[in-house]
């Protein structure tokens, strides 16, 4: 089992601080360069993984998948190692992420859903009333052990070779799972709720933090070199929203995992009016979809977090020279600055060719930074 630490860098086998920048960088393994780039440390090259590197695209997850549901791969810890070892050791990636759901901790707090065909997750009793937020529970997290078990097995495959990424969902995000009963496109019940009954809302967040607190918690000490908390419905909120009613939960959160010792990547879709306010959360990065520039969102940010992005997972349905066009631009937005982890803006959809996914590693390596820019820090 990995220890946890209060040093990620010592975690993932680099060298402590004060060392010689050069013979710092030489010899990095991918678990190092990931952890490294998270912390806006130089590093000999860009890290690069996907959202969603384990999924339907791929055939041997496929073959997985006729014998055993979503729920089951997510609670055989045996069956989630072998789907994100795999998935990272085709696509020769630098971090490898804990095949898992978002909504596994509804279990535990008493609200149980189901995966039905054509419709994604369905919680049958949605959480609409202070009385439904009452009945959650807080005191079970521990029965979502399977996910940390799934991590060790992995830890023990790679070692330090990769990055190791944990995740949870952030808890505007799985409010509003529980609040709608499943996807939204208007996000009336959770708005409503959220304006008209602040207290029953300001209760469910801390709820699902003091949950989600323990599941990170569970993730690290397995050995976890990253947490990623995902806002996926995030930029369904106006700025003023947010900030009212939701950056304070999200920040509580985001700052007690990083008090467990590990760097936090914060993820939502369609978030680039609420970047600034997402940066208050304190999270080491920041992810960026495709629909904002990766040099302007980074800007827009001060430079003061590392970013994470920003490829349309659809220019992977593209000819390989225009997909390689789009990386090394993006690659080139980035300008050498430490901080950045390639990724796609969002998962890999079903139908992309694994072809064309091991090939943005590819156009992400052979990449040649000009020398006026690269590793020179800034901003």
């Amino acid at each position: 089992m990995t220890r946890v630490s209060p040093a990620p860098l010592i975690k993932s086998g680099n060298i402590g601080a004060g060392a010689d920048p050069v013979s710092e960088l030489s010899g990095l393994t991918s678990g190092a360069r990931f952890v490294r780039a998270c912390l806006r440390r130089p590093v000999d090259r860009t890290p690069v993984w996907f959202l969603r590197q384990a999924g339907r695209y791929m055939a041997e997850y496929q073959a997985v998948r006729k014998h055993h549901t979503l729920l089951e791969i997510c609670k055989q810890p045996k069956l989630a190692a072998e789907v994100t070892i795999t998935a990272a050791e085709k696509l020769d990636v630098d971090a490898a992420i804990i095949f898992a759901d978002l909504l596994l901790p509804f279990e535990c707090m008493g609200l149980p859903f189901e995966f039905q065909a054509g419709e994604g997750p369905v919680v049958h009793h949605p959480v609409r009333t202070l009385a439904d937020v009452q009945r959650l529970r807080v005191d079970r997290a521990s029965e979502l052990g399977y996910v940390a078990e799934a991590i060790e097995r992995v830890v023990a495959h790679f070692k330090d070779r990769l990055g190791i990424i944990g995740f949870c969902g952030a808890p505007f995000t799985l409010a509003s799972y529980m609040i709608e009963g499943g996807g939204s496109r208007n996000y009336v019940h959770t708005k409503t709720l959220m304006y008209r009954q602040p207290g029953a809302w300001r209760q469910l967040l801390d709820k699902l933090v003091a949950v989600l607190r323990e599941y990170a918690a569970q993730q690290v000490t397995a050995g976890a070199d990253v947490i990623q908390i995902f806002d996926s419905w995030a930029g369904a909120l106006s700025v003023a929203d947010y900030r009212e009613f939701v950056l304070p939960a999200t920040t509580i959160l985001v700052r007690e995992v990083q008090a467990l010792g590990v760097p936090v990547i914060y993820f939502g879709v369609d978030t680039a009016s609420l970047l600034p306010a997402m940066r208050e959360t304190g999270a080491d990065v920041l992810g960026l979809d495709w629909r904002v520039p990766l040099d302007e969102g980074w800007r827009n940010l001060d430079y003061a977090v590392a970013v994470q992005g920003n490829l349309d997972p659809i220019t992977l349905f593209a000819e390989p020279e225009l997909i390689r066009r789009r990386v090394h631009q993006i690659l080139a937005q980035a300008g050498g600055r430490p901080g950045h982890i390639f990724n796609l803006g969002h998962g890999i959809v079903p139908g992309t060719a694994v072809e064309n996914v091991q090939a943005v590693v590819k156009f992400v390596r052979e990449y040649v930074q000009p020398a006026a820019l690269a590793g020179v820090p800034r901003g």
